[in-house]
């Protein structure tokens, strides 16, 4: 694994705990449970598809593997804004994790890119 692989999959793994610790505080009511649960299993499948593409069987897996990170991190993003804007969370917290999610949702987003085009390429 390289130093950028390995920084990527530490990144997700320390945003995957973040949230883990989040979750664990929110109100006990049924909205931010739920949206928790979400959150959650979002948030944690980033880190999980990111580890199952670096040791990817082929090239379209590992761009399979890697859409599916970029989708959880959409939707992660998804959680954690309606979690601030409702108002379960009001800790300042939540805003460096939208801030991650968004970045990392980024990252995804131009590997996933960058990986289509490389197939296409390898394709002709």
């Amino acid at each position: 694994m390289s130093s950028i692989e390995n920084d990527l999959s530490d990144r997700t793994y320390k945003f995957a705990l973040s949230v883990i610790e989040l979750v664990r505080k929110l109100p006990r009511e049924m909205a931010a449970q739920e949206i928790g649960r979400q959150l959650l299993r979002s948030a944690t499948s980033i880190a999980a598809n990111y580890e199952e593409a670096t040791v990817a069987f082929s090239k379209e897996d590992f761009t399979y593997k890697l859409s599916i990170s970029f989708k959880e991190a959409k939707e992660t993003n998804l959680w954690l804004r309606l979690l601030k804007d409702s108002e379960l969370n009001k800790s300042e917290d939540i805003d460096k994790l939208i801030q991650e999610s968004l970045e990392i949702k980024k990252i995804f987003g131009k590997s996933v890119k960058t990986s289509k085009q490389n197939l296409k390429k390898n394709a002709k």
